[in-house]
C-alpha cells in the first residue's frame, strides 16, 4: 500500500471511530466514512430472561460470542439477565432511553405502549414458527414492524422462537369451558386478553415469579413455553394437569430490539455481524427446543402428569373471542387494523399451503 493512500485510510478510520466513541457528527470530517474494522464498540444487552432458562437466554449469549468473534474482539456486548441491568418487563424501556444498547425479549409484553407490537412476537391462532420467520424476512414483516419500533427510536431482529407452545399447567383439571370461570393465570399478550374475556382472571408475572405464585395459589394456572423449559421451572411438582396446544403462541418470536442512535453509529460491517449472529443465535434456540422437548415430555409423562387437549368447547370460545377481540381492536386502532390485514392474508394463504403438506404428512405420521 502506497504511504498516501495508508495516511487516507487512516484519517478516515479516526473519523468512523469518532462517532463509535460519542463524538458528534458535526466532528468528523465530511464525506461518506467507510466501514472500519477494528474499532472498539462495547454495549450491553439486557434479557427479559433467566439464565437458568439456558435455551431461551442462550440466544443473547450466543449473539454476544458471534459478533465478538466475526469482529475479531473488537465489538463485544456483555449479556446481563432479566434484573441485573433492568427488570425483565422493562427492558424496551432501557432501549429506548439508550441505557443498554440492545434487549432480548418478547416484544408482546409491552403492547400496553403500542398494541401492534404483537405482531413482532405472535397472535392468537396464528403463525408457526416457520410461518412467521418466513413473514418476517420474506414476507414484508420486518418492514412493518421496524415502522412500529420506529417511534420508540429502536430497529428490531428476529432473536428466536420457541416452536408451539403448551397450554400449560392447572392444579386442576379442565373438562370444559365453565372450568375457566373464575379460574387465576398467568398468561400475557392478547392471549391473556382473551382468557380475560373468558372469565379468567389474567396476571402477567415473570418467569421467576410463576412457581411461587403456583405453589402457594396465588394463581391457578400458568403458561410458559413447553415440556423442556417447564420441567426445569418446576411447575409439575405444583400442578400436575398439562394442557395443550397453546393457541395463544403457535409460533412465536422473541427479538433483539436495539437503540436506532446506536445502531446508526455502527460501521457497516459491524451491522453485517450483528445480523449474522442474530440469525444464528434465533436458529439455534428454535432447534435447541425442538431436540430437548421430546426428551422432557417423555420424563414428564413418565413422572405421572395428566397430559390432555384443551376441551373443544375451549378452543372454540377461545376462537371466537379472538375474533371479536381483532374486531374491537381493528375499529379502534388504525395502525394494528392495517397491519392485520397485511398479516392475516399471508396467514391464510401460508396455512392453506402447509394444510396440503405439512399438517397431512404429520397427522399421518403420529399414527404410524
Amino acid at each position: 500500500m502506497k504511504r498516501r493512500e495508508f495516511l487516507t485510510r487512516g484519517a478516515a478510520g479516526a473519523a468512523a471511530a469518532g462517532i463509535l466513541t460519542g463524538c458528534s457528527p458535526e466532528s468528523v470530517s465530511s464525506g461518506e466514512a467507510p466501514a472500519v474494522t477494528g474499532k472498539k464498540v462495547f454495549w450491553r444487552l439486557a434479557s427479559s430472561f433467566s439464565p437458568s432458562l439456558d435455551t431461551i437466554f442462550g440466544a443473547a449469549e450466543v449473539l454476544s460470542r458471534r459478533v465478538e468473534a466475526l469482529t475479531h474482539g473488537n465489538f463485544k456486548i456483555q449479556v446481563g439477565a432479566a434484573g441485573e441491568f433492568l427488570p425483565g418487563l422493562q427492558v424496551l424501556d432501557g432501549v429506548e432511553s439508550g441505557s443498554v444498547q440492545v434487549g432480548h425479549t418478547a416484544s408482546y409484553y409491552y403492547k400496553g405502549k403500542n398494541l401492534s407490537l404483537v405482531y413482532d412476537t405472535a397472535l392468537p391462532f396464528g403463525l408457526t414458527a416457520r410461518q412467521q420467520l418466513a413473514w418476517l424476512y420474506e414476507g414484508g414483516g420486518r418492514e412493518i414492524i421496524n415502522k412500529v419500533y420506529a417511534d420508540f427510536n429502536i430497529v428490531s431482529f428476529p432473536g428466536g422462537n420457541t416452536g408451539t407452545q403448551m397450554g400449560g399447567w392447572f392444579r386442576r383439571d379442565i373438562e370444559s369451558l365453565d372450568d375457566l370461570n373464575g379460574l387465576k393465570m398467568r398468561i400475557p399478550g392478547l392471549g391473556g386478553e382473551v382468557m380475560s374475556l373468558l372469565g379468567v382472571t389474567v396476571q402477567v408475572i415473570a418467569a421467576p415469579e410463576i412457581y411461587p405464585a403456583l405453589e402457594r395459589g396465588a394463581i391457578d394456572a400458568t403458561e410458559w413455553v413447553g415440556p423442556y423449559d417447564d420441567e426445569k421451572l418446576g411447575f409439575h411438582k405444583v400442578a400436575d394437569h398439562y394442557v395443550y396446544p397453546g393457541w395463544w403462541e403457535p409460533g412465536p418470536s422473541l427479538s433483539f430490539i436495539v437503540n436506532q442512535s446506536a445502531w446508526d453509529a455502527l460501521p457497516a460491517d459491524y451491522k453485517a455481524a450483528f445480523e449474522a449472529a442474530s440469525h444464528e443465535a434465533g436458529l439455534t434456540m428454535l432447534t435447541k427446543y425442538d431436540a430437548k422437548n421430546p426428551a422432557a415430555l417423555k420424563r414428564l409423562i413418565e413422572g405421572g402428569i395428566h397430559i390432555k387437549p384443551f376441551p373443544k368447547d375451549v378452543l372454540e370460545a377461545s376462537y371466537e373471542a379472538f375474533n371479536e377481540l381483532v374486531a374491537e381492536y381493528r375499529s379502534k386502532d388504525k395502525q394494528f387494523a392495517g397491519i392485520y390485514d397485511q398479516w392475516d392474508s399471508y396467514r391464510k394463504a401460508s396455512a392453506k399451503w402447509f394444510g396440503y403438506a405439512e399438517s397431512a404428512y404429520l397427522n399421518f405420521s403420529t399414527t404410524v
